[in-house]
This record gives structure tokens, sequence and C-alpha cells, in this order.
């Protein structure tokens, strides 16, 4: 299937000024992985999180909650996540332990489309084709944060099982675009759910909740090679079905 890259849509498609702003916040968005090391202020990561709390969710549930680490809180966090995944590193899948069930597989052009975003950025950071120590070295940098200030964590009650998940998600769709406006890059990282254990037991989250994801965030460093390529897009054709009659 066609990947194509993405872009705002153009100037002659007469989108309203409102849609325009949405094109250039969605064609600029991308998972950063490398930041500036200065914390975006507080004022501006409740700016964030107030949009973000404006998403749609069943019934209005909101079953979002957000753990936002800040300076020394990040340092703790980040040096335990870390220790952790070097001293499972070689004990591969059997170590990951998600409150959610991780993909059984990725097949077809799902699996088309994993490997050329993972190629596309070790061909960024310069990992050759093989070259396994330089790949798992890079898949730590989800362990150190990227480098980022800042990282958050995201739970939905468990009650409320898959839905209460897919609103969660939604929030993250919002976030995600609430975080672009404000200059603030941002990564979510399923890896981080991984070690959902040491999750609930660093941050005192209660069995009744489920780790979703977490993510890195902060003020993205540009020049990173890492930031250098974006994910590509199917088109149209191959996402939307028509029917007429």
């Amino acid at each position: 299937m066609e990947q194509i890259d993405r872009k705002p849509l153009d100037d002659d498609e007469a989108l309203s000024p409102e849609a325009a702003v949405l094109s250039r916040l969605l064609a600029g968005r991308y998972s950063c992985r490398a930041y500036r090391p200065e914390p975006v202020p507080r004022d501006t990561i409740r700016q964030m999180l107030a949009l973000a709390q404006m998403s749609a969710s069943w019934c209005n549930s909101q079953p979002w909650q957000v753990i936002v680490t800040e300076g020394e809180g990040t340092e703790r966090f980040r040096a335990r996540l870390f220790d952790r995944a070097c001293q499972e590193m070689t004990q591969g899948a059997a170590a990951m332990q998600p409150d959610l069930a991780f993909p059984s597989a990725y097949r077809g052009v799902y699996k088309e489309r994993q490997r050329e975003v993972g190629w596309q950025l070790y061909e960024s950071v310069g990992i050759a084709y093989g070259d396994r120590p330089a790949s798992a070295k890079q898949a730590l940098e989800n362990f150190r944060l990227f480098g980022a200030p800042h990282a958050l964590i995201l739970t939905s009650e468990r009650d409320l099982g898959t839905y209460g998940t897919i609103d969660t998600g939604l929030y993250v769709g919002t976030l995600l675009l609430a975080a672009q406006s404000l200059g603030i890059g941002m990564i979510p990282q399923a890896a981080l759910a991984a070690h959902a254990p040491l999750i609930h037991d660093h941050f005192g989250i209660p069995e009744n909740r489920l780790v979703v994801l977490g993510a890195s965030f902060g003020y993205p460093a540009a020049e990173h090679p890492a930031n250098s390529f974006r994910s590509r897009r199917s088109t149209l054709d191959d996402a939307v079905t028509w029917v007429d009659r």
C-alpha cells in the first residue's frame, strides 16, 4: 500500500482558518526523541493539560489520570527505569509486564509500516542494518526518557475496561496536539507501560488503575538527528471505504 509524506493540506482545498491550524499542527507533530535540558514552566504544562482535559470520552467519564514528573522527580524515575531496563535487557519479551496486553503480532502492511519507521530512526542516527548492539542501545533511550526533563504516566480505571482505554487514547491524541500548539515535543511510549509493576510501585498507583502508556516531553532539540525524519501516512483510498447506496 502506498505511503505518502505528511504535509499540511493544500491551500486550494479551501480550508477554514480553524481547519488550516489543525492541518499544520497534525503535519508538524512528530515523536520527539531528543530534548533540550531546560524544563517546561509549570504554567505552560498546566496550559497543555487544560487543553487536553477537553478531550471527548464515553458518557463524559473522563477516565484518564495523569502523573507528571519535574526536576528531581524526573531524575529518580529515569534512574530507576533505566537501571531496570538494563538488568532485563537480555530477557527480551519475557521481561515485559504491561497491564494491557501488547499486540500479539504485526503482519502484512502493519509490519511494513513498523519496519519503515524503525529504519527511518536507525538511518537518522547512523545505525547500520544488522547492528544489533547499536539498535539495542538506541532502544534503551526509551528508558532514559530520551533525555527529556519531564515524563508523564497515563492510567485508566480498570472497571471501565476497553472503552476506558479507548477514551484515554483519545486523550493522548488531544494531548499531543496541545503540546504541539505550545512548542512542546512529546513521544508516547508503550515501552514504559511494559514495566507496569515498577510504575505502580514507584508512583503508588493503586491496582484499580491500569497503566496505559507513558510519555517523555520537553522542548525539542531540533538539530538532533533522531528528530530529523517524519513517519509517513497511507492514502485515504487505503484507509477509507465509501458506501453510497
